[in-house]
């Protein structure tokens, strides 16, 4: 598919924890004749879904395999660890993984963090998903490192969660084939950076019809003769250049009969 070819609506992909509505708001907007349709995908799945034409563009986690797929990075999140309401954790402000060695961590074979070293003391088994080790963390058998907008999803009100300074993080982007990077990506990649819609390269096409049509009629209407008879005419040499009153200096005087 090329860059001028409009497709019938934009399907945009997202991972868990990230929160599309305000570009979603921004899109409909400036594009309302071009439906957006989301697509939830896990983290795993994700970049699969781009390969696969399956969404022409989405919010992933980082990092993105540059040689078939272009990501802009977007903004870093804060690593907490989530832990029941009563733990000797909740009492703080924050920890660090030095905090957490007396406990056993729990890692899910879908965990969005790179570890060097796992903090803690790992479980007998891995939970398949985040959302399973929500539920083991809530009966007790451990605590869980993630992203904190991971947390806020699967928020629990026997559940809270605190800060870890020294985690590593999480690092959210948009990411698109990089074969497919159409005129709507383009227009979406202008409001996910904040461009206004009088950007060159964040507006739709048709927004910058109006100016510059404006400009061409302004630029005729200065060309045009004035109304009454055009524009005046340049008078001879060595003649008035318009008729005298009546009983003027101007001309010769009439002979009478």
């Amino acid at each position: 598919m090329t860059g001028s070819e409009v497709p019938h609506s934009f399907r945009l992909a997202y991972v868990p924890g990230v929160t599309p509505t305000k570009w979603i708001r921004i899109w409909n907007e400036r594009l309302p004749d071009v439906p957006l349709t989301l697509v939830s995908v896990s983290p795993t799945e994700a970049f699969g879904v781009l390969r696969e034409r399956a969404a022409d563009a989405g919010f992933v986690r980082l990092p993105v395999d540059r040689d078939d797929l272009s990501a802009i990075p977007l903004y870093t999140e804060t690593t907490v660890v989530v832990i029941p309401k009563d733990h000797l954790v909740a009492a703080v402000e924050e920890v660090s993984t030095a905090d957490l060695a007396g406990e056993i961590v729990l890692h899910p074979l879908d965990d969005t963090l790179a570890w060097e070293r796992l903090p803690g003391q790992p479980a007998i088994e891995r939970p398949a998903t985040t959302a399973d080790a929500i539920e083991l963390v809530a009966a007790g058998v451990g605590v869980l490192v993630v992203p904190q907008s991971l947390a806020r999803l699967h928020h629990r009100k026997d559940l809270t969660y605190r800060p870890v300074t020294d985690a590593p993080e999480s690092r959210v982007a948009l990411s698109w084939p990089q074969e497919e990077t159409t005129d709507l990506v383009e227009q979406f990649i202008g409001i996910v950076r904040g461009r206004t819609v009088n950007s060159t390269r964040g507006r739709p096409a048709a927004a910058a019809q109006p100016k510059a049509t404006a400009k061409a009629k302004a630029k005729a209407k200065a060309k045009r003769p004035e109304s009454g008879g055009g524009a005046p005419r340049k008078a001879a040499p060595g003649k008035p250049a318009g008729r005298s009153p009546k009983g003027g200096k101007g001309g010769k005087p009439r002979r009478r009969s």
